[in-house]
């Protein structure tokens, strides 16, 4: 399957502008053959800890733009949108299919070094999906950092799926955090992060496609860009017959 990592420059707050910028690369995307298109956590905000203010209902005219991108392009879109909820909105991860079709995953680590954990909630389940036969697990940029919802989801997992707004202080890590997640469950991690300057901090981007092996296959850094690479199953399932890591596990002596 052809996956677009779309790597956008965000304008703060501004949801119309977003959605004209993500409309742009959803149309490329869709050009260049891909079946899935990602992109970064909350694409039409910013990473705004304004939540009350900017969550969006379920239904409302980001999901509904996503739904309408979807059906006309005939492709599958996963996206990071705040939606409103009790007793605080949640950072959320959609995936929109053509038939238009909506799946949720509410992002399980709010980024608390920055309060997010004061105006966000937080989700209580790993979830993964199928897409057009690739079993995508979906996660939200400080998840990243926790490596028990990777394993958790790890046999199931063809295509681990990292929407972000990683800041550029911290790139380093993000690009560390992607081949190791990849290498330790041997499946393909997509980092969508954005690029820009929001609220004060600016992000470089370096979104990338990573192999069940650590090779990047594709990346980008410091522009607006759209990445295309070929993700398949078949490549997880060989890697993990030739090093069965996963099959080594002993879950019963992890605890203390």
């Amino acid at each position: 399957m052809k996956v677009a990592l779309l790597q956008l420059d965000i304008a703060w707050e501004d949801v119309p502008a977003n959605h004209a910028r993500a409309a742009r690369l959803l149309g490329q995307a869709a050009a260049f053959g891909a079946r899935l298109a990602i992109l970064p956590e909350m694409f039409a905000t910013g990473f705004s800890m304004d939540g009350r203010r900017i969550a969006q209902p379920e239904g409302g005219p980001t999901e509904a733009f996503l739904r309408g991108q979807a059906a006309a392009l005939g492709v599958h879109i996963l996206a990071g949108v705040a939606e409103t909820a009790e007793p605080l909105p949640v950072n959320r991860s959609l995936l929109v299919s053509p038939g238009g079709e909506v799946r949720r995953y509410a992002k399980i680590h709010p980024f608390s070094f920055a309060g997010e954990d004061e105006v966000m909630g937080s989700g209580g389940q790993v979830v993964t999906w199928e897409v057009e036969g690739l079993r995508v697990t979906p996660l939200v940029c400080y998840d990243l950092r926790f490596p028990e919802p990777f394993r958790l989801a790890a046999e199931d997992t063809d295509l681990y799926a990292v929407i972000a707004n990683w800041p550029e202080r911290r790139r380093h890590h993000w690009s560390l955090l992607l081949k190791a997640r990849a290498v330790e469950n041997l499946a393909f991690v997509a980092g969508v992060n954005r690029v820009g300057e929001g609220d004060g901090l600016r992000y470089l981007g370096d979104s990338a496609l990573v192999g069940p092996w650590g090779e990047t296959i594709v990346s980008a850094a410091e522009q607006e860009t759209l990445l295309v690479g070929e993700v398949d199953p078949q490549e997880v399932a060989e890697a993990r017959r030739k090093f069965p890591v996963l099959a080594d596990r002993r879950p019963g002596s992890y605890r203390r």
